[in-house]
């Protein structure tokens, strides 16, 4: 394909790592080299593993080597791992879990699905291929997973690359979730700045919703505060200005009146339906779990910040937050209600980070930091890089969170080139 070479690969692995007598299930994932290389050469090239960002989210699937892949290529043959229960993993969603016999058991079930197991599967197939030590590069969430493999495995970890995805080590994800409403707020404002007309157009859209029912392709009701969550393009580089083309298409004329057009209906439901992606909200507070509950973090703090509110008199868009209204008004999350609730209040997580581990870490690590990202916080990242050692920190206004997809072939190059300058004194 276009230069691009790419070979499936299915491993059997344990649902749970510590239980070797557990059920097994299967984790995909797809190699991709560049055809410039031999078929011998690429057998000697280092693996470079890719942990793509979530939860809940498959590995990235391609026709032809851009961006940061391309640059990767030259020098690595680059596994695009299925994260469990996503793509062509075993399934992790409504109809699978209804085999189990109750929400507790379905959360038991999905207690295994957060990064400890992701880097203990990685850790189990980067020896079935006979790797050494391989390169780790971890986007957002993957980042996140490559913290907990620094804690967990560091040896089997070359250099850590990590974009938009350095985790708070311990607290509660209430931190988070204030420092985000905070950020997102801001970026409220410098959008709306861009484009004044569509501070007016936000704010009718939403109580036109109040008023007239309009239905999504899927069926249900349009809420406003479903409609909020467009501003997920907030967190976008270049992708933020394409809001501004989404909301231009709102309205249409109809004998009625001012109607929501099926362009628009249909755009929108393509960013707030979770069908594709069910773990990212079942999972999406886990992530920051670590032996207390989550208790609906995001929803417990929204209540500080009013003026994100959906009758506010001017509406705010909001981002990646997960409330548990998603389980009364998206379809595809309605069946999982019950087990979300279970999952919310699970007390017993285990620890995802070594606090001690990562505090001697001679594995040479580089971050890239972006200062107004607004689903990982930069002030909270700073405070993580600074306790893991041997980490070093890019920090830069240029991007936002999906920098990869604007730059990632500059981006990749400049945290490889910093992991290359040797090991801390």
């Amino acid at each position: 394909m276009r230069g691009l070479r790419a070979t499936s690969h299915l491993f059997r692995v344990p649902l749970d790592h510590a239980d070797p007598d557990s059920a097994r299930i299967e984790v995909f994932a797809r190699e991709y080299s560049s055809t410039e290389h031999s078929d011998d050469a690429v057998a000697r090239l280092p693996w470079l593993l890719f942990l793509q960002g979530g939860p809940g989210g498959r590995g990235v699937r391609i026709t032809q080597l851009s961006g940061w892949m391309k640059a990767a290529a030259r020098d690595f043959r680059i596994l695009m791992l299925d994260q469990r229960g996503t793509g062509l993993s075993t399934p992790a969603d409504a109809a699978t879990l209804d085999d189990l016999p109750s929400p507790q058991a379905q959360a038991d079930y999905l207690a295994h699905f957060r990064a400890d197991s992701i880097v203990d599967d990685a850790e189990l197939i980067r020896r079935r291929l006979g790797s050494g030590p391989w390169t780790v590069f971890g986007q957002s969430y993957g980042g996140f997973c490559t913290l907990t493999y620094l804690s967990r495995a560091p040896e089997g970890v070359d250099r850590a690359l990590i974009t938009g995805g350095l985790a708070p080590l311990a607290g509660s994800p209430d931190q988070v979730y204030r420092a985000t409403f905070t950020r997102v707020g801001e970026r409220n404002a410098e959008y709306f700045g861009w484009y004044p007309e569509d501070r007016d157009r936000v704010t009718r859209i939403a109580r036109h919703l109040d008023r007239v029912a309009e239905f999504l392709p899927s069926g249900e009701r349009l809420t406003v505060r479903r409609f909020q969550m467009i501003g997920s393009f907030l967190g976008g580089n270049t992708r933020v200005h394409a809001l501004h083309y989404l909301l231009e298409d709102a309205f249409t004329t109809t004998v009625d009146g001012p109607r929501l057009s099926a362009a628009f209906l249909e755009q929108v439901h393509a960013v707030v339906s979770r069908a594709s992606q069910p773990l990212y909200a079942l999972l999406h507070e886990s992530i920051y779990c670590q032996g207390l509950p989550s208790s609906w973090s995001a929803a417990r703090v929204l209540e500080e910040y009013p003026w994100f509110r959906d009758d506010a008199a001017e509406v705010l868009l909001t981002g990646e937050m997960v409330y548990p209204w998603y389980f009364e008004e998206d379809p595809a999350l309605r069946p999982l209600r019950a087990v979300a609730d279970v999952l919310a209040e699970k007390a017993d997580w285990g620890p995802l980070y070594d606090a001690d581990v990562l505090a001697t870490n001679t594995v040479p690590a580089a971050a890239a930091v972006y200062r107004h990202d607004i689903y990982v916080d930069r002030d909270l990242s700073l405070a993580t890089a600074a306790c893991v050692r041997n980490l070093e920190v890019w920090e830069t206004d240029e991007f936002h969170h999906d920098g990869i997809a604007d730059d990632g072939e500059a981006i990749f190059e400049r945290l490889l080139a910093m992991t290359r300058r040797g090991p801390a004194a």
